[in-house]
């Protein structure tokens, strides 16, 4: 029975999977190697929770439940001798992630499954990094992790059926929707999104429409809740660049970069954390 979860990076992902982890009851510890990172994610998650008490979708004392679930430190063994579950949340860079990987292999105890947050790149690859291959597999979640329901399970070549079992009942008991995935480049979402993504910024680069109209036309004409630049802008520029760069080394020519979104990054426009990206979140007005 799964109690305890470690969630490894303090980032975006990172706070958001631990927050929703500890309100669902888990016993959690959010674990980044820089110590600004780990303040960051814990003033984001103090407020995140007060803002829901003041809206009434968190009640008092479940925010109390939840902050006395929560520990944080920089201290990567530390984090996992203990754990049950480990959600990797770091970088979607495969060096990284396999260096992670090792080392939670050689300090989370034995029965500990081992998951990683990635949109596109290869749980089998992953695990093949480690000794316990049947119990790693790949654990998509949406940004903002509190709000978005789905979760994507992907089955590396050697993940066991009980421990897809185990990730559908943490990610059930996160109170999220599953849907299992058999393990190819992009898996279901980031293999569609990317290129509905990529071909809007071709779109805007063509001067076919403006980022407003691009965006509007699909919210309102295909009735997606974000338009595509809206939602590349709230991922990051960097991060959907190296996820088409990889879907491209992987599958080919339609998912050949739009020049616009290296360009974007290369000017250092990435999105809303940087305060500009296909929109301008320097000002109250969106502008492109």
């Amino acid at each position: 029975m799964t109690k305890h979860i470690a969630v490894i990076g303090g980032g975006t992902m990172g706070q958001g999977i631990a927050y929703t982890a500890a309100l669902a009851g888990f016993s959690v510890t959010l674990q980044d190697i820089a110590e600004d990172a780990i303040e960051r994610a814990r003033e984001f998650i103090e407020s995140l929770l007060d803002r829901n008490v003041e809206k009434g979708f968190v009640q008092p004392q479940q925010r109390e439940e939840a902050r006395n679930n929560l520990s944080y430190t920089t201290d990567l063994q530390k984090a996992v001798e203990t754990t049950d579950f480990v959600i990797e949340a770091a970088l979607e860079i495969m060096e990284l992630k396999i260096n992670i990987f090792q080392q939670l292999d050689e300090w989370a105890p034995k029965h500990a499954i081992l998951a990683t947050n990635t949109s596109t790149m290869s749980p089998t690859e992953i695990a093949a990094s480690t000794k316990r291959p049947e119990q790693c597999a790949a654990m998509h979640f949406f940004n903002p992790v509190p709000r978005m329901k789905l979760i994507e399970i992907i089955r590396g070549l050697d993940t066991s059926d009980e421990t897809v079992e185990i990730v559908k009942q943490v990610a059930e008991k996160m109170g999220k929707e599953t849907v299992e995935v058999n393990e190819f480049p992009g898996f279901v979402t980031s293999r569609m999104n990317c290129l509905i993504g990529n071909e809007a910024m071709n779109m805007l680069m063509e001067g076919v429409a403006s980022a407003e109209d691009i965006d509007k036309a699909l919210k309102l004409g295909l009735n997606h809740p974000m338009g595509p630049l809206e939602l590349a802008d709230l991922v990051g520029l960097d991060s959907r660049l190296r996820n088409m760069e990889y879907l491209y080394h992987q599958l080919g020519e339609k998912y050949r970069t739009s020049p616009v979104l290296v360009k974007y990054v290369k000017a250092g426009r990435l999105g809303r954390k940087s305060g500009r990206g296909f929109y301008d979140y320097t000002t109250e007005q969106k502008g492109k």
